[in-house]
């Protein structure tokens, strides 16, 4: 109902009045029914007024003995509930609809089921309207799990290939390799149960755990092949292997899933990420283990008929022989070795101050999220023009498929001069460029556009953020004192924009945007019959788009909404136009009660905590990490030497990087202590248990350099990576130390023979296993496509670490060993050594 003020003046009437004659002539409430000798009769009443035509014929006073009609001093229309709302689909008016999913549904179920239903909800429609699907995210998610199925097979492929490659044998790689179907077909099953999905994190458990499911087998078959190899009939051979080797394979697996534990219990949203990755792995090692003590000496006893074949030349026992000459030479310089070792531990240490840190790597998922503002004080039709035109000028790039926009405050919007784009790529496949690079380009399109500023971030697959904001990143300062906060925000945010780690940075502290203040002299409104309520009402009535009614349907409810015609309230002059009805029924200008001031106001208040607070929003510069920026927004703090009631709290990701920073190295202390007591009580020794462990620095030490050659940040996935290396790396010390304790126990060998000939034993199935393990992350590292940002670093610390720590603990871990053996002889007197373990 849009009222035309002057035509109330001439009539006498004030807004107050059309509301309660719309009121009143307009009520739904039950009426009772009649209740007869014979039948019952319910009891209805045309009291609702249902149509635009209606409202016009409404009779809201007789003057003159004529009736006074709505429609003689209003407009009115079926128009939109809010019309401080607009939306656009690429350049054309649209009404955008989002749909989320519940809780715990399937994003792709979901998904299915929509398109399922559109032709039918399209045919309801009329022709003029087009349906059609702008953004639709599980796009992204579909294509990364697509590309890491087929890293998945890859990585099964390539673990196939090194273990025939070693074994020469068809028959001998078949035994391994049935490890892997059957380990990743018990993982499905186990994860149907407790219904995991198969999602990002969870196939990236797969993937890496094709190369530790295969270890445990391949240990088990090379040992029953020596034993082929020493002239034992296939039967006997399994039988003497599996025994032998047993343990071994026991405590491999026991240390392995042990270093996941930590993981289980990791805090907050980090936690629960990595809860399904977690659990998925070790079901998958426990059920290789299981398979590989039992089937896997079963295909040997019925399919080892002849040993596995040698390389062509003795290739692997020249192989075996140059490192026995080696590791000699090393053993012959044992204390250089261990110097080496502790520079390898403060080398880790250096790595870790160098290399920068982040939380999670920033994906491509196809889809840019925009969030424009204008300048405070802007109209909404003004606001709607700027909003278009960068919209479409956005569109000429030939990079977006398409983009939806909106302005106006909702759930999202939170003030009237600012608004949302979402701006769509074609998948990875189909376009030659990266979205940053794209992005990029289209900031400094939008940055031709005047009037309006927007600010461009990828949309993320892998977030833990909460609310809409206009960059990836925010912190918030609060004071006990609002004043405070819009002298120091301007002056954080300009010295942050100076900082070349950081760009974007913005706050939310709008305090121009254009108040009328409306000053009522009480006194005069008290001599001509008025009271504030009343002044109140009328600027209600003309200005507040104030629902007086309601229309009740058998499937829907529409509000009646009464305001004054927008032509009469563009400037505050409108209010001159106005009157208020007194009491006594006369009509009283409001300029004579009221003045207008004009002044400036604040758009947003925000609190945090009870308390005023702003946020402050910024995106990282190109080739800057989370980790240099925090640093650097410290920085600032501490020149700027802000009050010390101004309190700085980061928030969103990058509260959880901070919390997630110092809970890393506590979650690798964790995971090195629980592999430590797991190998205590395997080895009922507090020594040994050290000496498989001194395998670790070597490992992290290859992951940090990996990370640094490749120019990539220490994060979340980079972590785990490095927690799954301190379980696999170790399985080099744990095969050395068993076979060397055996023969130093039952054939009477001194520790420098028998940890020597346990090095040249095992160093077949050491190196098989490790390239089994570095193949199977080898696909992660060279990912590509959809998702690839979440899954390169874990195969880039795994296949850095493996390399620099199979160098080196094959020398490494002998050393360390006889130097425990000779700190525990020291203690615990015994006779004489020979010579030969004196070295």
């Amino acid at each position: 109902v849009l009222v035309n003020p002057n035509a109330l003046t001439a009539y006498g009437l004030s807004l107050d009045s059309v509301r309660q004659s719309i009121a009143a002539t307009n009520v739904n409430q039950p009426k009772g029914s009649f209740d007869g000798p014979t039948r019952s009769t319910m009891l209805d009443a045309n009291d609702q007024i249902r149509s635009v035509e209606d409202y016009r014929k409404l009779i809201i006073t007789w003057q003159d003995g004529a009736p006074l009609r709505l429609g003689d001093v209003a407009t009115i229309v079926d128009g939109a509930e809010d019309r401080f709302l607009a939306a656009w689909a690429n350049s054309q008016p649209a009404v955008l609809l989002n749909v989320q999913r519940q809780p715990g549904a399937n994003v792709i179920d979901v998904t299915d089921s929509v398109r399922e239903l559109l032709p039918q909800l399209t045919s309801t429609l009329p022709a003029a309207v087009d349906v059609a699907v702008l953004t639709d995210r599980t796009h992204s998610i579909r294509a990364s799990v697509s590309d890491t199925q087929k890293e998945l097979l890859f990585a099964i492929g390539l673990v196939v290939l090194v273990t025939f490659a070693f074994l020469r044998s068809p028959s001998a790689t078949i035994i391994p390799s049935v490890a892997v179907p059957l380990s990743l077909v018990g993982t499905f099953a186990f994860m149907y149960l407790m219904d995991f999905s198969v999602n990002n994190l969870t196939l990236m458990a797969l993937t890496i755990a094709t190369g530790f499911v295969v270890d445990d087998a391949i240990v088990m078959l090379e040992n029953v092949a020596r034993h082929r190899e020493m002239g034992k009939s296939p039967m006997q051979a399994a039988l003497a292997g599996a025994g032998e080797i047993g343990f071994t394979l026991m405590s491999l697996t026991f240390s392995l899933v042990a270093v996941l534990i930590p993981l289980l219990f990791m805090p907050d949203v980090v936690g629960r990420l990595f809860h399904e990755f977690a659990i998925t792995l070790a079901v998958a090692i426990v059920i290789s283990l299981v398979v590989s003590l039992t089937l896997t000496p079963m295909m040997c006893a019925r399919m080892l008929h002849t040993p596995p074949q040698e390389d062509a030349g003795g290739f692997m026992h020249g192989v075996i022989e140059r490192y026995g000459r080696a590791l000699d030479w090393v053993l012959e310089r044992q204390r250089a070795t261990l110097l080496v070792m502790l520079g390898t531990i403060a080398l880790t240490g250096l790595l870790y101050l160098a290399v920068d840190k982040d939380f999670f790597p920033v994906q491509d998922s196809n889809v840019i999220q925009v969030i424009t503002e204008a300048p405070q004080d802007i109209s909404f039709s003004a606001m709607a023009e700027r909003q278009r035109n960068l919209a479409v000028a956005l569109l000429e790039d030939p990079a977006i498929e398409n983009l939806s926009s909106f302005i106006g405050v909702d759930g999202s919007n939170v003030t009237l001069n600012s608004g949302r784009l979402l701006i769509n790529l074609p998948p990875h496949s189909e376009r030659d460029e990266s979205l940053f690079t794209v992005m990029n380009r289209l900031r400094e399109r939008a940055a031709e556009v005047p009037g309006i500023t927007a600010w461009f971030q990828p949309v993320q697959e892998l977030t833990i953020e909460d609310r809409v904001s206009r960059t990836q990143y925010q912190f918030s300062l609060t004071s006990l004192d609002s004043d405070e906060l819009r002298e120091w925000v301007p002056v954080m945010v300009d010295a942050l924009n100076a900082r070349p780690e950081l760009q974007d940075v913005a706050s939310d502290l709008q305090q121009q945007g254009l108040e009328a203040y409306v000053e009522i002299d009480r006194d005069a409104a008290a001599r001509l019959g008025l009271n504030v309520t009343d002044v109140a009402n009328t600027l209600y009535n003309a200005f507040g788009q104030r629902q007086i009614a309601t229309l009740f349907t058998q499937a829907n409810q529409y509000r009646v909404i009464m305001e004054v015609d927008p032509q009469f309230a563009g400037t505050p002059d409108s209010l001159r136009n106005l009157h208020v009805t007194s009491a006594d029924g006369s009509s009283v200008p409001l300029a004579s009660v009221a003045q207008v001031h004009q002044r400036s106001a604040a758009l947003l208040i925000n609190h945090q905590g009870q308390f005023p607070a702003t946020t402050v929003s910024f995106n990282l510069a190109p080739g800057a990490s989370l980790g240099q920026a925090v640093e650097a927004i410290e920085a600032v703090q501490q020149e700027l030497a802000l009050p010390v009631s101004v309190e700085l709290r980061f928030q969103g990701a990058a509260e959880a990087f901070r919390a997630s920073l110092s809970n890393t190295l506590w979650l690798i202390l964790a995971a090195v202590l629980t592999m430590y007591i797991v190998l205590g009580v395997l080895y009922e020794s507090t020594i040994h248990p050290v000496t498989i462990l001194s395998t670790l620095p070597s490992a992290t030490v290859g992951a940090l350099l990996a990370l640094l050659l490749t120019g990539r940040a220490l994060d979340m996935i980079s972590v785990v990576g490095i927690v799954l290396l301190i379980g696999l790396v170790k399985k080099n010390g744990i095969m050395m130390v068993d076979f060397a304790l055996e023969a130093q126990r039952n054939q009477g060998m001194s520790p420098r023979e028998a940890i020597h000939r346990a090095a040249l034993l095992r160093f077949r199935p050491i190196l098989m296993t490790t390239l089994a393990a570095l193949f199977g992350a080898l696909p992660l590292m060279l990912a590509s496509g959809s998702g690839a940002e979440l899954r390169q670093p874990l195969g880039v610390v795994m296949v850095g670490g493996l390399l620099v720590s199979q160098v080196l603990t094959l020398f490494t871990t002998p050393v360390v060993y006889l130097f425990f053996d000779r700190l525990t002889r020291q203690r615990t007197p015994e006779p004489a050594p020979t010579p030969e373990s004196a070295l």
